[in-house]
């Protein structure tokens, strides 16, 4: 399979990073970003002036443009890749088809509009057929792909073909990609992780040290393990990069967003300020309640989600609600 037209939605950290690595190996990449003077900005200075300014981009391999329609309907293959509370609106201003196209989410969330993790949103609201969707996951941060340190993606999709198709676009001197078939594991995987991110940083702002962290990230990847063999249960090593790794970076990186609004949170700051003063979305905020909602329906034991949940939407203090959690984890 040779797919020559890609198209990257979003102008985030995550978006760019993106397009910085598929110029390396495609003649052209469209990208739609909303704001006008941010394209007019990477048009005459080659970065994106808001998100991983040091990634240097080439402009002449860029088709750069605010209408989605026309990127989209220009494409063989779409990578979505903006937040997961965005999509349905982003999607949904102006009448756009999905018809005969690949889609890969690089989202990190789940449509807070209908419980959904993207590929399952999709799936019943564009009709795409399971074999033209994909996940692009980590474990991997934009900003080392913009300082261009060694760096793994995981690319999952039900069709391999497919998979390698972008895995060859994407793999470059500083990007190393591995395949999967478990979109479903990856997806929740790459959603959870931001959930148990925040609960590192709440830990961190309370003054637990590494000793604690260790115990709390290995009772994550548990969590993880029962979460997704319930919701979709297949044969899988939860401790490969996609799950485990893709995990450890963000629970621990400086990077992390989710962990940096984790930690706002266990040193005192309300969730209203700590959203303002990050001026950017931690996925964690919303995939907890999702996650919260979803697993009414199968019960799985969940500590750590819950507690994060109880300190972000039941406004219990992190110092009582993490106290009580250390009395569950071992």
């Amino acid at each position: 399979m040779n797919i020559t037209k890609i198209a990257v939605i979003g102008g985030g950290s995550w978006a760019t990073a993106i397009v910085k690595m598929l110029q390396n190996n495609c003649e052209h990449v469209g990208w739609y970003i909303r704001n006008n003077d941010t394209i007019d900005y990477i048009k005459r200075y080659h970065h994106n002036p808001h998100y991983i300014s040091s990634a240097q981009l080439n402009t002449e391999r860029l088709n750069i443009s605010s209408n989605l329609k026309a990127i989209i309907d220009s494409a063989e293959l779409v990578i979505l890749a903006v937040p997961s509370a965005f999509l349905h609106d982003t999607l949904k201003k102006t009448t756009i088809s999905l018809e005969n196209k690949y889609v890969f989410s690089a989202i990190k969330g789940i449509i807070p509009e209908t419980n959904q993790i993207v590929g399952e949103y999709l799936m019943q609201h564009f009709s795409l057929p399971h074999r033209s969707l994909g996940v692009i996951t980590g474990p991997c941060h934009a900003e080392e792909v913009a300082m261009e340190r060694l760096s793994y993606l995981t690319i999952a999709s039900p069709s391999q073909e497919l998979a390698r198709a972008l895995a060859d676009k994407l793999n470059c001197r500083y990007l190393k990609t591995t395949l999967s078939d478990d979109i479903y594991g990856t997806e929740y995987s790459a959603v959870l992780k931001n959930v148990f991110a925040i609960a590192s940083g709440i830990c961190h702002g309370l003054g637990y040290g590494d000793n604690f962290q260790a115990v709390l990230i290995s009772n994550a990847i548990q969590e993880i393990k029962r979460f997704v063999d319930a919701v979709h249960p297949i044969e899988r090593d939860i401790k490969s990069p996609a799950y485990l790794g893709d995990l450890l970076v963000t629970a621990y990186s400086q990077f992390s967003r989710n962990r940096t609004f984790g930690n706002m949170l266990g040193k005192g700051y309300s969730v209203k300020f700590a959203q303002m003063e990050m001026n950017m979305i931690a996925e964690g905020y919303y995939a907890v309640k999702c996650i919260y909602e979803i697993n009414k329906k199968y019960q799985v034991e969940m500590p750590i989600t819950n507690a994060v949940y109880n300190i972000i939407y039941e406004k219990i203090s992190p110092a009582i609600e993490m106290k009580i959690l250390t009395d569950k984890l071992g």
